[in-house]
């Protein structure tokens, strides 16, 4: 049994309740069903006999029609009820592949597509559902619609009709096996295409800015243009395979009609059979090609589904980048300790001198600052990931409070610290809500007093909407000094034990830089135990650190305050006069 059967299975038996309701509903669509056909054979029969009519006639059609109102009503009823547990299937599916994600870390995002992930969780769960809901339901509708059908054309009418008539039924079956191949096959690629084409538009709508800057609107609509029409004929492909059941069950009912006409009329010539069951037969070999399509439209839904599973399986069962198996639920203040720390991204790990951190050794103490600078690449940010626990190190030890991190739990852990990347990152919302994401229960006054201190406050106030003002996906609308103060600002609103700056400040000029410095040391001071670790290109933004570590080459080259460092005459000494000289002949 695959494992999208036992899901389907495991969700059918959860909501037993609902398919059973279902099913019974059915049945009686089915009963009713078969029984049209006997009542108009017998009618018939009555009319030829003269036995029927007048009033007993308007009887016979009136329970015809309350008949045929009470299938409608039924067919209504048993998709509402079936589709309401159905769509739970993908509300679960969306649950499961959303919370995964959410678990996951950097590492499994290099490797996967954004428009990819998007549209598992639309189209391919979309495929899964209809395979637990429209498939299952329509199967046993059909399956019994075609048992209790053929039942009543063996036993109820004809025997030899019957017999005849099924002659071409395994030519069809052959049909729907080799059919229901190529369905698989051609949705997988459907699928895919369509990935394809949605991780196009999300990052062309992502980068339009640069595609603007660089004149590339029509190169960019070309590839789209290629991705749509691709999209378009596989999926084109996929509806042309569907449409050959039908001809396939057209033509086994044709030859079916055709035997039993052939028979069933020399069977009235000799009088071995009554027009009114010849009728009935008729109908009943009708009422067949609802099952069959109905068994062509599982098989697709199936193939479908069973693609669908195909791709969306290896998402949910990805292993986590970071084990979550701490038991602390809460991070006590304390000294963060470093020792012997080394770590090499995988495509590092054949050349060993190029790992990203080596042999790091250092400790911040409760209400201590720790600078970070060195050159591009040194492994800055790498190290402020190992304390996210984005990542983990291959050796050493990394301990807070006397604990190893993995001692605590990632909700813990990271529920301590407050974290500004490089990138900073805001939601389609409000500023005011942007600086609050953290602590959503934030009064107006706290968020601008954080807002105040990330030196963002009187930028604000400029908008027509303040702190209400919309900033546009990922903060369009705003500067990119802006969303770094802003982010700023959501991290100092949170009020976590450890700050963590990784070149948060990039974007700004040295007076605003010197503002928010000034009013963060005034934070920290006036918070006892708050730690903070400030990664800077920027000496500058450093200068006032209790501790200040070089990195080169993933390894601490330099060690001490800035004025020890100046004295060290280093790389930190050297860089420090260059950027002063800088900043002198800016400011000319």
């Amino acid at each position: 049994m695959s494992k999208l059967s036992r899901l389907i299975g495991g969700f059918v038996r959860q909501h037993s309740r609902a398919y059973a309701v279902s099913g019974v509903m059915l049945a009686g669509v089915a009963i009713l069903t078969v029984w049209v056909p006997r009542k108009v054979g017998a009618m018939i029969d009555g009319l030829a006999a003269h036995t029927l009519g007048g009033d007993a006639l308007l009887r016979e059609i009136g329970w015809l029609l309350l008949t045929g109102a009470g299938i409608y009503f039924l067919r209504v009823g048993w998709r509402q009820i079936l589709y309401g547990a159905a769509y739970q299937l993908g509300v679960s599916l969306r649950t499961r592949l959303y919370t995964r994600l959410t678990l996951q870390g950097p590492a499994f995002y290099q490797r996967q597509r954004t428009g990819d992930l998007m549209a598992l969780a639309t189209n391919d769960i979309d495929a899964i559902e209809m395979a637990a809901g429209e498939a299952m339901l329509a199967g046993f509708d059909g399956a019994l619609t075609l048992v209790m059908v053929l039942g009543v054309m063996l036993l109820g009418v004809d025997w030899r009709l019957a017999c005849i008539a099924l002659l071409p039924f395994p030519l069809m079956g052959w049909a729907f096996w080799y059919i229901s191949g190529h369905i698989h096959t051609a949705s997988s690629d459907s699928l895919k295409r369509f990935s394809a084409l949605n991780d196009h538009v999300q990052e062309t709508l992502s980068g339009v800015r640069t595609l603007r800057a660089l004149g590339l609107e029509q190169r960019s609509a070309r590839q789209f243009g290629e991705l749509a029409q691709q999209a378009s004929n596989a999926s084109l492909r996929a509806q042309v395979w569907e449409a050959a059941y039908e001809p396939a069950v057209g033509l086994t009912l044709t030859a079916a009609g055709g035997l039993t006409l052939g028979l069933g009329g020399y069977l009235v010539w000799q009088q071995q059979l009554t027009i009114g069951a010849l009728t009935s037969f008729t109908m009943y070999l009708g009422q067949l090609i609802w099952p069959m399509f109905a068994a062509g439209w599982v098989l697709s839904l199936i193939e479908r589904g069973k693609a669908a599973w195909q791709r969306l399986q290896p998402m949910l069962d990805a292993p986590l980048a970071i084990a979550d198996h701490g038991t602390l639920a809460a991070v006590a203040p304390g000294a963060l300790a470093l020792h012997d720390v080394s770590y090499a991204y995988p495509s590092q790990s054949e050349d060993q001198g190029a790992a990203a951190l080596s042999g790091i050794t250092l400790e911040l103490k409760p209400g201590q600052t720790l600078g970070l600078v060195g050159p591009t690449g040194c492994g800055k940010s790498t190290l402020l990931r190992v304390l996210l626990r984005q990542l983990t190190p291959q050796s050493g030890s990394v301990r807070w409070s006397g604990h190893a991190l993995d001692e605590y739990t990632l909700q813990a852990l990271r529920a301590a610290i407050s974290w500004v990347p490089q990138e900073s990152f805001l939601f389609s919302a409000s500023i005011a809500d942007n600086i609050a994401l953290a602590r959503p229960g934030a009064s107006r006054a706290q968020v601008e007093h954080a807002a105040a201190l990330a030196a963002i406050h009187d930028d604000i106030l400029q908008f027509a909407q303040g702190y209400e003002t919309e900033v546009g996906e990922k903060g369009i609308t705003l500067s990119g000094g802006q969303r770094q103060r802003v982010a700023i600002a959501r991290a100092l609103l949170a009020d976590n034990d450890l700050l963590l700056l990784d070149d948060a400040l990039s974007a700004v000029d040295t007076g605003t830089e010197t503002r928010i410095l000034q009013h963060l040391e005034e934070l920290r001071q006036a918070r006892n135990g708050r730690s903070a670790v400030i990664a800077s290109h920027r000496l500058s933004a450093v200068v006032n650190a209790d501790l200040i570590v070089v990195l080169r080459d993933g390894r601490i080259s330099e060690t001490g305050s800035h004025q020890q460092l100046l004295e060290q005459d280093g790389w930190y000494a050297s860089q420090w006069r260059y950027q002063q000289l800088e900043a002198s002949l800016d400011a000319l």
